[in-house]
């Protein structure tokens, strides 16, 4: 066989092969391929120098297609050199060489492998993906620039070694993903795994394996494709930490993610809806139509707090607030909505609590404001619940102890609770609205105080029942419950109509002139002259003229005549206070009146008529006046026609509160104050003592204490001595107060059985009348309270 040397054409290898693939020629190019001279190529068959091997393309089985006449032009193979151990990737032509009479029956051979590395390496560094590519014994045979940047291995240090020498156990240890793929002939991706580089940083990477194809689809090897995942991780990371539902679609409103959250939320998993139209899985009450993350998309604009509600796997209805958002490239392409989702059941149901509660609840934080205000406080101000929110408590309520005396402000700073409180507002109106309120320190979980809460009761309907109660305690101006007080006005409406003489006995301070102006308006002359004479005021030498008028000339400096009080109240009604202190000269002519109703003007002799009512009052005992001579018997008898005595206040305690509360709604109004009570432990001392001046007495305390009290409520330190110190008088035979200068209920209702019982001289059957008890229960209370008659010892 005739031996033959080709030349060396560029980077090419030739080789020439007869019909037994014995090789016959070779240039240069050849023997550098090869790793052998042309003398020990020649003679050699092909398949000794380029033998079959499984991850290789085999040249014999291609030189057999050639004797049927079919030619190979640069097509890429992989061929396997025994000299040179080691894989090439090239393009191969294979074309037979009939018409050349020198080389009859001759195939030629051109192997390029210059142009497919160059390619191949080109496309390789251009992939941002770190990629590399292994035999069938998984030693690396292509590694790229990306590669190497993230392992930190160089090309030349791995190319021919295990893929294990760069990946960790995880990626190449017992299932190393690449032998997978190869082995099952399919992809296989893993999402992340960490991995360790040559310089020991850890970093995520995630990887996709898959089998390397030869041109006529043998697998010859594998290919992976790996990248830093350590932004990516993080954005998951960060969608599953949240606490609210965040799902994105595409364009076509299929889900595109989903993270934990609206798994937990929903019952839904990932897996089960991913690519799933979103309408699908939400059922939303927007779905239908006025899909936010529609809108989102067409608009290119975002949509905050919106709440709907959706419906979860089970069919639970869930209320949810929403977001929407249009979801942009970095190019600032739409390509579809991001929408988060909190569940908002555990919130509603507290709203729907509050909300049911027939009490105003609102909250404030550490500057007063507003941060929830319930339905009931919106009835109850007239404020919507969004005007009220953010704004100053003080600017909603505008109450009666906004400022120094807040409830709110004194539980923020004692950190105790404020309750039952009885004060004002003023609603959106302008209408006074009394209401009752509890106020307390708003905690977080830690404790710490980061607000307050304030409950508050509109008591306009037990105002007005009080109103209908003191209507009932009420008579004209006067104000008792007390049982005798009771008898009495059940029966001034019948004294009233009657033209009767009336004497209204009673100790200073007990209300006499009241009586008699009660008497005076349920009258028949009420429409007619009221007029008050003080006879205890005025000395015995005025008191006539004043009483009966004058006549000019009368006495000296009398120019021109007078009427007297007689004639003022012509008509009408005289009321004669102190008559006890009249003199003998006036108590004639006053019983002329009484008997005749004609008395005479001082200097004058013509008698004139008297269409008068005469009511009387002292504080004096006329009988004992009587015996003693300084006060006209027949007189006496004129006057106590109808007799009315008023018992003093000690006799009828139970009135205080009523009083009291009577006196702070006149003071507030005269001097403006918003005062609106009293607390128990002053009124507890008021209880006590025994008032020798009555009802003024205990009007002057109310008066003094306004002096002191700013507003709110009149606290024990503002009333005058003895009770700001305490030390108030203390009946015999009567239970002292508790410690703190309060009383009990046990300690009322003891005093108020004991004062009935003092009162009806330990008379049980008129103290059960009049405390509307049986016998059976007054007797066990007696006992129950040791208390004990002191006129059976």
């Amino acid at each position: 066989m005739t031996q033959q040397k080709t030349h060396a054409l560029s980077n090419i290898s030739v080789l020439l092969v007869d019909p037994d693939q014995i090789i016959t020629g070779a240039n240069a190019c050849a023997e550098n391929l090869s790793g052998k001279s042309a003398d020990e190529l020649i003679g050699k068959s092909i398949g000794e120098v380029f033998p079959p091997d499984p991850n290789s393309t085999s040249l014999v089985e291609l030189l057999t297609k050639t004797t049927k006449g079919q030619a190979f032009t640069k097509q890429a193979v992989h061929l396997y050199s025994i000299t040179r151990k080691q894989h090439i990737s090239a393009l191969l032509s294979i074309v037979p060489l009939p018409g050349i009479a020198s080389h009859s029956g001759l195939t030629a051979i051109t192997i390029d492998p210059s142009f497919q590395a160059s390619t191949d390496q080109t496309i390789f560094d251009s992939v941002a993906e770190g990629v590399l590519t292994v035999n069938r014994n998984l030693e690396i045979t292509s590694f790229n620039r990306a590669a190497e940047k993230l392992t930190g291995w160089e090309k030349n240090d791995v190319l021919g070694k295990k893929c294990n020498v760069i990946f960790p156990r995880e990626i190449c240890g017992e299932q190393c993903l690449i032998e997978e793929s190869i082995a099952k002939e399919c992809p296989i991706s893993v999402q992340t795994v960490f991995m360790t580089n040559k310089n020991g940083h850890t970093f995520p990477l995630s990887l996709t394996s898959s089998p390397l194809h030869d041109p006529n689809g043998l697998i010859i090897g594998g290919v992976q494709t790996f990248h830093d995942c350590t932004d990516a991780l993080h954005h998951d990371l960060l969608l599953s930490s949240l606490a609210d539902g965040v799902f994105t679609i595409d364009r076509e409103h299929h889900i595109t993610s989903f993270n934990k959250a609206a798994e937990r939320i929903t019952g839904w998993t990932k897996d089960e809806v991913l690519g799933q139209p979103c309408h699908t899985i939400f059922h939303s009450s927007v779905c239908e139509g006025g899909c936010l993350l529609q809108k989102a998309i067409e608009h290119n604009n975002m949509y905050i707090d919106r709440a709907i509600f959706i419906k979860g796997k089970a069919g639970n209805v869930i209320p949810v607030t929403i977001s929407s958002a249009p979801l942009l490239d970095d190019f600032g392409n739409i390509t579809g909505g991001i929408e988060t989702f909190r569940d908002n059941t555990t919130s509603i149901r507290e709203s729907l609590i509050l909300d049911s509660v027939a009490d105003g609840v609102f909250t404030v934080d550490r500057n007063w404001k507003i941060t929830s205000f319930n339905r009931a406080a919106e009835e109850i101000t007239g404020w919507d619940r969004e005007e009220a929110m953010g704004k100053s408590c003080s600017e909603i309520f505008q109450s009666s102890i906004c400022g120094k005396n807040c409830a709110i402000a004194e539980c923020l700073y004692t950190g105790d609770i404020a309750g039952n409180r009885s004060i004002t507002i003023v609603n959106k109106g302008c209408e006074k609205v009394p209401i009752s309120i509890s106020a307390a320190p708003l905690t977080d979980h830690e404790g710490n105080i980061i607000g307050g809460v304030e409950t508050f009761r509109d008591l306009s309907t037990i105002t007005s029942l009080r109103k209908q109660l003191n209507q009932k305690y009420t008579f004209d101006e006067i104000i008792s419950k007390a049982t005798i007080m009771q008898r009495l006005f059940s029966i001034l409406p019948d004294i009233a109509r009657s033209p009767s003489t009336v004497l209204i006995l009673g100790e200073s301070g007990t209300g006499k002139e009241l009586i008699a102006r009660a008497l005076y308006n349920a009258s028949e002359r009420r429409d007619k002259p009221f007029v008050v004479v003080n006879c205890g005021a005025l000395p015995e030498t005025l008191l006539e003229s004043e009483l009966f008028g004058y006549k000019a000339g009368a006495f000296t400096d009398a120019r021109r005549d007078k009427l007297g009080r007689f004639a003022a109240a012509e008509g009408g009604t005289l009321f004669l206070d102190e008559i006890g202190d009249i003199p003998p000269s006036v108590q004639v002519k006053l019983l002329r009146v009484l008997q005749e109703k004609i008395y005479e003007p001082l200097g004058s002799n013509a008698p004139l008529k008297a269409d008068v009512r005469i009511i009387t009052a002292t504080n004096r005992n006329l009988e004992n006046l009587v015996q003693e001579g300084t006060f006209r018997e027949d007189l006496f008898y004129r006057l106590n026609v109808v007799k009315i005595n008023l018992p003093p206040l000690r006799e009828r305690k139970e009135d205080i509160p009523l009083l009291v509360d009577h006196f702070i709604k006149k003071y507030s109004a005269q001097q403006g104050k918003d005062i609106v009570g009293i607390v128990n432990s002053a009124l507890g001392q008021l209880m006590q003592y025994d008032y020798p001046g009555n009802i003024r007495e205990l009007e002057n305390i109310v008066e003094y204490a306004f002096i002191l009290c700013e507003g709110g409520y009149i606290q024990p330190e503002h009333l005058p001595e003895p009770f700001s110190t305490g030390l108030t008088q203390q009946p015999k035979g009567r239970s002292t107060a508790s410690s703190d200068g309060g009383q009990t209920l046990e300690e009322v209702e003891k005093q108020a059985i004991m004062i009935a019982l003092e009162r009806n001289k330990w008379r049980k059957m008129r103290t059960c009348e009049e405390l509307n008890i049986s016998k059976d229960t007054l007797r066990r209370k007696i006992k129950k309270y040791r208390l004990t008659n002191p006129l059976s010892e």
